[in-house]
């Protein structure tokens, strides 16, 4: 876990996000890693991950999260065609969502996050990524590259390894998971569940100010 002495920075929507999405959180069905244990990863839906700096706790409490502050781990890999992906600290804001195709919240946000993009293109200070992770053959709406071919998805999308790597590097406790990313490489922002887009968009403007 990385911390700095100095008070770390905060989305300020944030406490208005888990307020707002805390109904949904409370009745939405939250699907966990641990559900796909016994399930193995298509060679060609998961590839090797590398990273680097030092991971994040699992969130157990986004109300009081110990990583707020903490300079995110880097990640590097491949897209779905090959192509290399890197999310790193490079000077830009970062909004990051990890997402598991069998998950019935996250096959509700993807499309509601390309409704979005499509109507309210990021600031140019922030980028979107998506990692596709608990990826399973054996369950609902396999494969996720084609899942996210038919929603029209066009950020950049990384795959996450067999063991979970990314996912884990970034303390992920459930799906659907942002993770937001000042451009100092702090982590000011975690929270699971769909957000929507008002919520994506307010987001999306107080990260770049930050």
């Amino acid at each position: 876990m990385s911390t700095q002495s100095r008070s770390p920075k905060r989305l300020p929507v944030l406490p208005i996000v888990v307020g707002g999405v805390a109904i949904l959180l409370v009745l939405a069905v939250v699907l966990t890693r641990g559900g796909s244990d016994d399930g193995g990863s298509d060679v060609g839906e998961a590839a090797a991950v590398e990273v680097s700096g030092g991971s994040l706790s699992r969130l157990d409490d986004t109300a009081t999260d110990p990583e707020l502050g903490a300079l995110a781990p880097e990640i590097s890999g491949v897209d779905f065609d090959g192509n290399a992906v890197a999310i790193t600290n490079d000077g830009r804001a970062k909004m990051i969502m990890f997402v598991a195709h069998w998950c019935g919240v996250c096959q509700e946000e993807v499309p509601e996050v390309v409704g979005w993009l499509a109507d309210n293109p990021l600031p140019p200070e922030v980028d979107l990524y998506l990692v596709s992770t608990g990826v399973d053959e054996t369950r609902p709406n396999y494969p996720p590259s084609e899942w996210l071919d038919e929603e029209s998805w066009t950020a950049p999308a990384m795959l996450d390894s067999e063991d979970f790597a990314a996912a884990t590097a970034f303390g992920l406790p459930a799906y659907p998971y942002w993770v937001f990313v000042a451009a100092d490489g702090t982590v000011v922002g975690r929270v699971t569940g769909g957000l929507g887009a008002d919520v994506l968009d307010s987001l999306a403007v107080n990260l770049a100010a930050l």
